[in-house]
C-alpha cells in the first residue's frame, strides 16, 4: 500500500481502546512486511486532520507488552501516511510530585527491555539512526499544551523507564530507577519511539500516571484495579487532548529533523542490499536508494 496524505496516528494504551469523535471513520485492516498489527486501524477525521487510531493491546486487551508486533504497528501507520504519532500510555510515577492523574510528556528513555525487536533493519541492510533525543520536540510541546488546555496537570520533560513486564517492578528496582532520576515507568513506548524514528515519523507520548509503582510505602503497591480506575477517569481527558493536538498539528508539522532521520543512517551500499530486504524496506528507504 502506498502512503496517502499526511495523517496523525494515535496509539491507545491500557483503558483506551476506542477513539470517540472521529467523523467518516472506517476500520482499515492492514498487512505489513512485518506481519499483522495489533488490530484494525480506525481512520477518520478530526476537523481538517486525518487521524488513525490503533489500540496497542487490541480490542479487549489481548496482547501483553512483550507480545506486541511493534514493527507492524508502526509500519501500518507509515502505510496510511502518518507523519506524526502520539502514544497514550499508562505509567507508574517515580517522583512524589507526579501524582496519579497527572500527565507527563517525557523527553528521554531508559531501556530495560530484553529481546524485543526494536528496528526495521537487518537482513542485509544496516542503519544507525540518531536517538539522542528520542521524542520530537515540537510535537511534544504541542502535546503538552494540548493536554494542559484539556484540563490536566502536565509535567513537561522527564525520563521514561521502559521495563520488560508484564510483571510490575520489585521494590529494589523501583528505588534504583528513582536513584537514576527517572520520572515514570511503563512497558511499551520505547520500541514505538525507536521504530517511529526509523520510519521518519514524529513521535510524542502522553504518559498518564496511574500509581506510584511500589517505591512509596505511604500508598498501596500498584494494582491493575487501581490503574484502570485512574484511566477510566482520564479517558475523556485524553480524547479532549487529541482533538486539540489534531487542530494544532499543521503549525508544527515537519518543523523538526524527524522526517530526515535516515539521511545519513543507512550504512549498507545500495547494491549490496538483497532484493527481498529492499522490497521489505521500500516504504522506508525507497527515497534513498
Amino acid at each position: 500500500m502506498t502512503a496517502q496524505s499526511s495523517l496523525l496516528g494515535i496509539i491507545g494504551g491500557s483503558g483506551l481502546y476506542r477513539m470517540e469523535g472521529l467523523v467518516h471513520a472506517d476500520e482499515t485492516v492492514l498487512d505489513t512486511p512485518f506481519g499483522s498489527p495489533s488490530d484494525a486501524y480506525v481512520v477518520g477525521r478530526l476537523g481538517n486532520q486525518r487521524v488513525a487510531f490503533l489500540p496497542r493491546h487490541g480490542i479487549g486487551h489481548r496482547l501483553a507488552p512483550g507480545e506486541l508486533n511493534y514493527r507492524a504497528n508502526i509500519h501500518g501507520f507509515k502505510q496510511l501516511g502518518a507523519d506524526a504519532i502520539v502514544s497514550i500510555s499508562a505509567v507508574g510515577s517515580l517522583r512524589e510530585e507526579i501524582s496519579p492523574g497527572h500527565v507527563v510528556v517525557p523527553d528521554q528513555f531508559i531501556d530495560r527491555t530484553r529481546g524485543r525487536i526494536s528496528t526495521f533493519f537487518g537482513g542485509g541492510c544496516v542503519a544507525h539512526v540518531s536517538f539522542a533525543d528520542p521524542f520530537c520536540s515540537p510535537l511534544s510541546k504541542l502535546v503538552a499544551e494540548s493536554v494542559r488546555d484539556a484540563g490536566a496537570t502536565v509535567h513537561e520533560g522527564g525520563t521514561y523507564v521502559c521495563m520488560e513486564g508484564p510483571m510490575f517492578s520489585t521494590r529494589a528496582e523501583s528505588h534504583l530507577y528513582r536513584s537514576w532520576g527517572a520520572s515514570v515507568i511503563g512497558m511499551t513506548n520505547l520500541q514505538e519511539a525507536k521504530l517511529a524514528r526509523e520510519a521518519e515519523i514524529c513521535f510524542a507520548t502522553i504518559a498518564l500516571a496511574t500509581d506510584y509503582d511500589c517505591w512509596r510505602t505511604e500508598t498501596d503497591d500498584v494494582a491493575v484495579t487501581d490503574i484502570l480506575a485512574v484511566l477510566e477517569a482520564n479517558v475523556e481527558l485524553a480524547r479532549r487532548a487529541v482533538v486539540r493536538i489534531a487542530a494544532g498539528l499543521a503549525a508544527v508539522r515537519r518543523t523538526c529533523n524527524c522526517g530526515r532521520a535516515l539521511d545519513h543512517a543507512v550504512i549498507t551500499s545500495p547494491q549490496a542490499i538483497p532484493p527481498a530486504t529492499r522490497e521489505r524496506l521500500k516504504l522506508l528507504i525507497g527515497r534513498l536508494t
